[in-house]
């Protein structure tokens, strides 16, 4: 060892080696700062020459302003050349190398460690969650969980809002009108059987959003959806699928139009493409307050297994039209590796599961005070314009309406599938515009002939109460059935709710239509609805993604296939006295 080396190793107390080539390109550098006193008196010669070596910024340009400094660098450039030469581009790395080698080296002669479980928290609950065999069956009982909480739990409110919209709201609305002098006359049918009836019969199911948006919050916020897709991963993959699909499908189940979008993440583009034709199948936030609505009225006591079965079987038929597609159209595209990292567990803050739940909701309220508001005047226009038989501009039989007239010209397409009544089929037409619009559909279609019940008069401050009262009602309530979703019952029976004049009206039409098999025509229906066709955003996304040729098979393929699935439901059912 040389003499500067030996003089610093003294000081310092160790001397790590950086190999032969380093280490002599250090030694000529000492060697050139020895003719330089003012450098020798500012900086450690054996520090400085690894500095340099390392190309310090903050080292260069002081010595810029030392004399000597300048002829020193000259040098150290040469030997920065020389040792790139030797290692390549990477002279920091070999240097960092080395130090990390005698650190390791180090503390393996001088650390002791105890024998301990190095397997975090994370690690055990992934050992179950992400295993092989019980991975997915996990990943089915919390969606499970999460549509019987969304079903059952935000019942109480569901009541509540419409209590509101159809008592307090329509009464103070009549009120006004009638006060400056409108009162029973075409506009008050307007706000009264087109506005509220329509954009009030979906804002209903504002709290069974409320409720899901939460439960998928808590599943993304606590680091479990991750897991979810690296499970599904394995059976995508095991399917012939990519893994990557999935993560749009997960967004799906929120809303078909981001989903699309989230396919730009897929590398390939016949991928992609795939991923964007199976997407629509993933059943949407939209789409939620229909299936809620029939599971009420003929699967009361079954509701959220209906409604869980529904997305279910929207998985499944994207995975079976995937493989289908991937071994015929889609043939032979490869697969490229699917790459993610598991974040750590962590407990949701309330401030971001408020977040998830207020973009969500709001972006639900915006679409009902936007596309379904204009989507119900229109409703009532064709409503209130007579066709057929007697009377006037709103004042004539729903069933002799311009509606009515051209929702039954496509009425017989849907009698093999059990629902051949006009009511069913204006709702399906007007779904293209959005999925909510089915339901504001029929609370406009089945609402209009609704006898009204003679009510006491009340005051603003009695309305105010009632809504007030009523809400820690159903509040209590929903406290009440949170021990029914494990199947416990912590408190007495209580009576069930009535059902309101909307679904005994659906429930008759449905019965009427189908020959008496309304609950199998109600199913049929439902996944109809699930298959068909998304809103008319979506399909703008999709023409934006995968092109016009995709965009109508898309929309073409899946009226057909949500016919027959229907057909089958229904016409099966049928064979085996299902129904």
């Amino acid at each position: 060892m040389s003499t500067h080396k030996l003089a610093y190793a003294r000081r310092a107390g160790f001397v790590i080696d950086y190999g032969r080539e380093v280490e002599e390109e250090i030694e000529r550098l000492q060697r050139e700062m020895d003719k330089h006193t003012a450098i020798q008196q500012r900086f450690p010669e054996r520090w400085l020459a690894i500095q340099l070596i390392e190309q310090d910024m903050g080292i260069q340009t002081s010595l810029k302003e030392i004399e000597g400094g300048a002829t020193l660098l000259a040098e150290a450039q040469k030997s920065i050349d020389h040792l790139t030469e030797v290692y390549g581009d990477d002279l920091d790395v070999v240097i960092a190398d080395h130090r990390y080698g005698w650190i390791h080296g180090m503390l393996r002669e001088v650390v002791t460690r105890p024998k301990i479980d190095r397997l975090s928290l994370s690690d055990k609950i992934d050992k179950v969650v992400t295993h092989r065999l019980l991975g997915i069956p996990i990943f089915l009982f919390a969606m499970w969980v999460v549509f019987k909480l969304t079903a059952d739990v935000s019942a109480p409110y569901l009541d509540w809002v419409d209590g509101v919209i159809g008592g307090p709201l329509t009464n103070w609305v009549v009120a006004i009108l009638g006060g400056i002098g409108i009162g029973g006359t075409w506009i008050e049918n307007l706000f009264v059987d087109g506005i509220i009836a329509g954009v009030g019969g979906v804002l209903v199911f504002v709290p069974v959003l409320m409720f899901l948006y939460l439960a998928l919050a808590l599943l993304e916020d606590s680091g479990y959806m991750a897991r979810a897709a690296f499970v599904m991963d394995r059976l995508m993959h095991a399917l012939g699928l990519h893994g990557k699909s999935f993560l749009p499908m997960l967004v799906g189940f929120g809303c078909t139009v981001p989903a699309l979008y989230a396919t730009r993440t897929l590398e390939n583009e016949k991928d992609r493409i795939l991923t964007g034709l199976l997407v629509p199948f993933m059943s949407c936030g939209a789409r939620l307050p229909v299936y809620v609505l029939f599971a009420a009225i003929f699967f009361p006591d079954n509701g959220s297994t209906i409604v869980f079965g529904l997305y279910l079987l929207g998985i499944l038929t994207a995975i079976v039209l995937g493989i289908i597609l991937k071994n015929s159209l889609f043939k032979g595209k490869e697969l490229s590796p699917f790459v993610m990292e598991l974040p750590p567990y962590r407990l949701p803050t309330l401030k971001g599961l408020w977040f998830h739940i207020w973009e969500r909701t709001g972006a639900f309220v915006h679409k009902a005070w936007t596309v379904i508001l204009a989507t119900s005047i229109i409703i009532w226009l064709l409503i209130a314009i007579p066709m057929n038989g007697e009377g006037s501009f709103a004042d004539t039989d729903v069933n002799n309406s311009a509606f009515a007239t051209m929702s039954g010209a496509i009425a017989p397409v849907f009698a093999p599938l059990g629902f051949d009544s006009w009511e069913a089929s204006s709702a399906l037409v007007t779904g293209f515009v959005a999925k909510e619009v089915v339901v504001s559909t029929m609370a406009q279609v089945y609402g209009v002939e609704e006898a009204e019940e003679e009510a006491e008069p009340t005051t603003f401050v009695e309305d105010v109460w009632e809504i007030i009262t009523s809400f820690v009602s159903a509040t209590g309530d929903t406290i009440k059935s949170l021990p029914l979703i494990v199947g416990v019952n912590l408190f007495e029976e209580e009576e069930e709710a009535e059902p309101t004049g909307l679904m005994l009206a659906v429930q008759n039409g449905f019965e009427i239509s189908s020959g008496g098999h309304g609950a199998l025509a109600s199913l049929a229906f439902m996944v109809f609805v699930l298959i068909y066709t998304p809103c008319m955003v979506a399909i703008a996304a999709e023409w934006q993604e995968l092109g016009a040729k995709w965009t109508w098979f898309s929309i073409i393929g899946q009226l057909l296939l949500a016919w027959l699935m229907a057909f089958v439901v229904f016409q099966g059912g049928m064979l085996l006295g299902l129904g």
